[in-house]
């Protein structure tokens, strides 16, 4: 699929569409992960997927030229290595895990369950791209 970059308007109103998606998912994800009434495993991968598709619509909307199958793909690279980097506990990394931002970005448990939440997050991720993209583009 093409880049958003063929008219400024339609490239405006794509970037603000991804905006917009992250303005909601960001409380979805934030209200399932830390307030749902499922069980903690559920809500863990429930806000994983949308931790997913945040990075996915953020990375979008910062560099909107990728195709969104190589954002999804780089987005899901990206969150698994920082899955694996839980595994390494220096004490930079725990420095930064002791911040809310930290645990939010690095996490603080590897846990191998989390994988297929990013991988079905990274395929919501790049549907949801391509159709914010689909709209706007034509």
């Amino acid at each position: 699929m093409a880049s958003p970059h063929v008219q400024p308007h339609r490239a405006f109103k794509y970037r603000v569409a991804l905006l917009i998606s992250i303005v909601v998912i960001v409380p979805l994800g934030y209200a399932i992960r830390f307030h749902g009434t499922a069980p903690e495993w559920l809500n863990d991968s429930f806000g994983s997927i949308a931790y997913e598709i945040f990075w996915i619509l953020l990375v979008a909307l910062l560099f909107p030229r990728p195709s969104p199958l190589w954002t999804a793909v780089g987005v899901f690279f990206t969150t698994c290595a920082l899955e694996f980097l839980q595994l390494w506990q220096s004490p930079l990394l725990q420095t930064m895990r002791a911040t809310l931002p930290g645990r939010l970005v690095l996490g603080n448990t590897f846990t191998w369950s989390d994988f297929p939440s990013y991988l079905i997050g990274s395929v919501l991720g790049w549907l949801w791209m391509r159709s914010c993209l689909a709209r706007y583009h034509r």
